[in-house]
């Protein structure tokens, strides 16, 4: 009864129970010491011993330099065997850590006898078994969402130890260990970008498939509005972010604008803005401009980033929405119109919050209503819209695929039993979490919108902490991750 009790306690205090580790320990180590029996029989017959192991009557002679390729494939799929029985143990349960780099440690040692070197090919390196093992560990149960400004970086600073909080989802070769994205109503320019912007500032790899931004469901309209002239507003690279996407007739607001002389009454006050570079032309702009702009009627209005000149972009929108999409001429049907978020605030470099995409869009919206006829129409995407979080729940298990080449990952039986969500701004992260549902646990961060000492009365989180790095903490320690 007393063991039963012990045994019951440890495996509280123990990712897995230690005796069946002891015992994969003993059973690895004895393939390990096989292998290395294999390499030291293939040294000796390579110095022309009589290998009394190696079932041949012919009698042995000396082995020239470039050994028998026969032999050197027998050996070499020796080793893969023993590299996929090495993988199967890893199957059934070789989750710890420090046993993984035991075995490793015995590979290293065993492995680098300059007799047993010289039989290895390049391809069976400690990397290898090491590739092998790692991705034979069960895939991980949760994922986690982080936003970006305000809770990893104000302006282009890290914050709240995001570095060393985001280094804990990788092992020591740099293998992501636990799926994340991240899920920001910002952009402005290709998620491929933003990716090595953000490695760079956080200093770990991010592929783009972790970049989900604002603007990313545009992406879904692609066939809607292939061939059709279409305008993306924003700060950053709008256009470029719409050609990637598959959009083959764009054209950013300053090149919309610059095609009508006079368009914005005061221009010639805006001693800051700067005229069109010739020479930072996409391929969208060229098929665009050969068209004649002026006289092409614009399909549709993509608002990708925050505005940079509220009053020109005003002035041009409510041109093209009231005319349907032809500046100048009678009113007609309104354009469709596309909002990438709805943030009304967001926290950057200076202490109090900045307006975002959300006050430009009430902007725009109460200027259309007062000078047409009918009410604006427009969709807005990002957070907290519940489909944002539905959306992200694949790109992470796709991130999870990504992280187990070796262990098929089959996402009609492999499920999230928790996916968490940082985020600073209670009216967006936290609320979208929340009308999302289960299987995603919000955790509310102190370094951004939210500044309170409580938990937000309207949309309360699950977790309220200081800094992402605390989060971090939470969770792994919660799944039980060193």
């Amino acid at each position: 009864m007393s063991m039963e009790k012990s045994a019951t306690k440890s495996n509280q205090n123990l990712c897995f129970p230690r005796r069946r580790g002891q015992i994969k320990m003993k059973i690895l180590k004895s393939m390990v010491k096989s292998a290395v029996g294999l390499a030291s029989m293939r040294s000796q017959s390579g110095r022309g011993g009589s290998g009394s192991g190696s079932g041949s009557s012919t009698p042995s002679t000396a082995t020239p330099s470039g050994y028998d390729s026969d032999r050197k494939l027998n050996f070499t799929n020796k080793i893969y065997n023993f590299a996929i029985d090495f993988n199967t143990i890893g199957q059934r349960g070789l989750h710890d850590q420090k046993e993984k780099m035991k075995i490793l440690q015995i590979l290293r040692r065993k492995l680098s006898s300059s007799q047993i070197r010289s039989t290895v090919t390049p391809s069976l390196s400690l990397a290898f078994f090491y590739r092998q093992l790692h991705s034979s560990s069960n895939p991980a149960s949760f994922g986690v969402a982080f936003d970006i400004d305000g809770v990893l970086l104000r302006g282009s600073n890290p914050i709240g130890g995001a570095p060393r909080a985001l280094k804990r989802f990788y092992d020591d070769y740099g293998t992501l260990k636990v799926p994340y994205v991240f899920l920001t109503n910002g952009g402005g320019v290709p998620e491929s970008k933003r990716a090595k912007e953000l490695g760079s500032l956080l200093d770990v790899n991010i592929l783009p498939l972790q970049v989900i931004q604002g603007h990313s469901p545009f992406k879904q309209l692609m066939r809607r509005f292939e061939n059709e002239l279409i305008v993306a507003v924003g700060k950053g690279e709008p256009a470029e972010v719409m050609s990637e996407y598959g959009f083959k007739n764009v054209l950013s607001i300053d090149e919309y604008a610059s095609c009508f002389d006079n368009i914005d009454p005061l221009a010639q006050y805006k001693k800051w803005t700067d005229k069109l570079d010739g020479n930072q032309s996409s391929k969208s702009k060229h098929t665009a401009l050969s068209n004649d702009p002026c006289s092409q009627r614009v399909a549709a209005v993509f608002v990708v980033s925050d505005s940079v000149d509220w009053s020109r972009d005003i002035q041009v929108l409510c041109d093209i929405l009231r005319t349907g999409g032809l500046p100048g001429k009678e009113i007609a049907h309104q354009p469709p119109l596309f909002f990438a978020n709805d943030d009304l605030a967001y926290q950057a470099l200076f202490p109090s919050e900045r307006l975002g995409m959300g006050a430009f869009r009430i902007a725009v919206e109460s200027v259309f209503n007062a000078i047409h006829p009918a009410a604006l129409k427009y969709t807005s995407y990002g957070k907290p819209n519940p489909s944002v979080f539905k959306n992200a729940e694949t790109v992470l298990m796709h991130v999870l695929q990504s992280c187990h080449t070796n262990h098929q990952v089959d996402g009609r039986k492999q499920f999230f039993k928790t996916l968490y969500m940082i985020g600073d701004n209670p009216s967006v992260d936290i609320k979208g979490a929340r009308q999302a549902g289960s299987p995603w646990f919000s955790i509310l961060t102190r370094t951004g919108v939210f500044k309170g000492k409580e938990n937000h009365d309207d949309f309360p989180a699950d977790l309220v902490v200081d800094t992402v790095e605390e989060a971090v903490d939470y969770i792994l320690s919660k799944e039980c991750i060193s």
